[in-house]
């Protein structure tokens, strides 16, 4: 076994990536996800303050060996979180990233990372338990899109957007602050064609689909439209084809799923959903309450 440190923001953190597995395991872990190969919650870092940690394992030597190759998920985080920063967007920042090699292949990374304070994903800051107020609302929406428009602009987009991968926070007399998290899947081209700019948006409307109207996400698209500078023959083409790509998503969907056989009892939600920790959790990127 050999573990690589990729990236440390200074020494401290070099020495807690070393010890992230033992770390990770003890009772000061406060755990936000564990599913699948990926474990994924908080710690305290050298300062005392709290840090998100994600640990990612590849599954298999062979997979391993490509994410050598080709890059591990931590990896392309990391290019991700540069990609950002140069470009002027907010991102968490990285403090400490490791790989651990097994005959030349990863077979786990780990991530950690600064923690989002008094922030929420976008579902969280748009809903707040029905106390946002609908102006509030709507301005919040039309900066985000404005702000994926400008991450288009700029020649990145990425392949998982959805409202889970956006954090809001809150600022007192000032615009909210926006950022992307999950930066794995960030790309950077020439220029984002407009199919990649619409799919992008197809998956962050099915992902906001379940807390907004549709009239509420049409007025999203528009807002990245930037309708005033659009022809009105240019906006309706555009709105077809977007509502053209998240047919084919849905469909093909539909078509690969696999119907569940699963007795009646076997159906009852997880423990995680039942205590309301929802499949967000993990994205949070926030300490816990103060006291806790």
């Amino acid at each position: 076994m050999h573990m690589r440190v990729l990236y440390a923001a200074d020494p401290r953190w070099a020495a807690m990536a070393g010890q992230l597995d033992v770390l990770m395991a003890a009772s000061g872990f406060r755990t936000l996800k564990d599913e699948g190969r990926t474990r994924a919650g908080l710690l305290k870092g050298p300062d005392g303050a709290w840090v998100f940690v994600k640990r990612m394992r590849t599954g298999s030597w062979a997979r391993g060996l490509i994410a050598a190759a080709r890059g591990s998920r931590v990896r392309r985080w990391l290019e991700g979180a540069a990609m950002l920063s140069a470009a002027g967007f907010n991102r968490p920042a990285p403090l400490a990233a490791l790989e651990v090699l097994h005959a030349g292949a990863v077979s786990e990374s780990y991530l950690v990372c600064e923690a989002l304070n008094d922030a929420t994903v976008l579902s969280g800051a748009v809903l707040d338990g029905g106390k946002v107020h609908f102006r509030f609302r709507r301005s919040l929406l039309s900066a985000v899109a404005r702000e994926v428009r400008r991450l288009h602009d700029a020649g990145l987009y990425t392949r998982d957007l959805q409202e889970t991968n956006l954090m809001v926070q809150e600022c007192a007399g000032a615009a909210p602050r926006i950022s992307f998290v999950d930066l794995e899947d960030f790309r950077r081209v020439r220029m984002v064609s407009w199919d990649r700019r619409l799919l992008n948006l197809v998956h962050l409307d099915r992902s906001i689909g379940r807390f907004l109207s549709r009239s509420a996400r049409l007025r999203c698209l528009y807002d990245y439209l930037g309708a005033s500078a659009m022809e009105r023959e240019d906006r309706r083409r555009t709105v077809r084809r977007f509502w053209q790509l998240r047919a084919g998503l849905e469909s093909r969907r539909r078509r690969v799923r696999v119907p569940r056989l699963a007795p009646p009892a076997a159906r009852q939600p997880s423990a995680s959903l039942t205590h309301g920790a929802g499949p967000a959790a993990a994205d949070r990127f926030a300490p816990p309450p103060r006291g806790g």
